[in-house]
């Protein structure tokens, strides 16, 4: 039997660095090695590839590849920069492509093209790097109603990302996330159920298949779902959630239709904001969701009966056969 030959992404030029590793390393585990051969593809700090415990240029650690799993995340690997570098290789690759992985990357474009569907979202303001911090943070005290969330308008895993209220907290929130990502996104705080709804291409039969929508309880001490809570693994993720079956069709659907209308591929994971009184809102999207094992994603696929290494196969099939 042919063991095709999976090179494994991970790590890369990105505040996400540490969760990638852990997501690859999840990866590399779980490839069923009757079927692969798994080559772990380390991507450092500064951008340089390594395979085989050795420096290379991007095209000779690609080469002899039949697939790529791309489990990168943010910056560099989430954003359409390593999806160029596959794209030239001609090795097929898991995941969206540099378009999709673009707009959705950027939370301030991927709001502007959800706006004209029936998607609630948060109002919002953007802050440029060269901006007056302070004389900003007067302005949204003044304008908007508080607290409010501060975040990186190009970063994931929460990282960078405050709930804060009055402008002196606000000041200090948009120096953190200018340090992340170019401009800061100030969103309105909506208070409710937070939601998690992934979905998955080309399974049981649907081109765009919804996976049960995750309530994730912080622990306490966590205003929200912060990068500890995802990560210390003392968050509640309940999964089959306790929303009523309305509500979960609502988030399924709104699921799909962020996944369709970004042009995103094979998978993605929604965020949203479940209001007893407001309806659903959707945070954000991510487009190549967490893999490690305290990641919702897999948690989800599991709940329906699909292990870790049957993901990965479906992926790789995916990858090689969906294009």
């Amino acid at each position: 039997m042919h063991r095709m030959k999976v090179g494994v992404l991970r790590g890369g030029p990105s505040s996400e660095y540490d969760v990638s590793l852990k997501s690859g390393a999840s990866v590399l585990r779980n490839l069923n090695e009757e079927k692969y051969i798994p080559v772990d593809v380390l991507i450092d700090r500064a951008g340089v590839w390594h395979a085989r415990g050795l420096p290379l240029e991007p095209r000779r650690v690609l080469q002899g590849l039949d697939v790529a799993i791309n489990a990168m995340h943010g910056e560099y690997g989430e954003d359409g920069v390593v999806q160029r570098i596959l794209e030239a290789s001609g090795v097929p690759y898991t995941g969206t492509r540099v378009l999709g992985a673009a707009l959705a990357m950027n939370k301030l474009t991927a709001k502007k093209c959800l706006s004209g569907l029936e998607i609630r979202l948060p109002r919002h303001t953007i802050v440029n790097s060269d901006a007056d911090l302070e004389e900003v943070a007067v302005r949204i005290f003044n304008t908007m109603s508080q607290p409010v969330v501060v975040k990186p308008v190009s970063s994931g895993s929460s990282v960078g990302v405050s709930i804060v209220h009055g402008a002196q907290t606000t000041a200090k929130a948009l120096e953190e996330a200018l340090g992340i990502s170019s401009q800061a996104l100030v969103e309105e705080f909506i208070s409710g159920r937070e939601a998690t709804c992934g979905v998955l291409e080309h399974f049981r039969g649907e081109d765009v298949y919804a996976l049960p929508p995750i309530e994730i309880i912080p622990p306490k001490g966590n205003t929200f779902f912060d990068y500890d809570a995802k990560y210390s693994g003392k968050s509640q993720e309940v999964c089959p959630s306790s929303f009523s079956s309305e509500t979960k069709r609502a988030l399924e659907d709104l699921a799909r239709q962020v996944h369709r209308t970004l042009g995103l591929r094979h998978y993605s994971r929604s965020d949203f904001i479940v209001t007893p009184r407001r309806g659903i809102y959707f945070l954000e999207v991510n487009t190549l969701p967490g893999l490690t094992s305290e990641s919702l994603y897999p948690k989800a696929t599991a709940a329906v009966g699909c292990s870790f290494p049957q993901l990965l196969d479906h992926l790789i099939w995916l990858a090689r056969e969906r294009k």
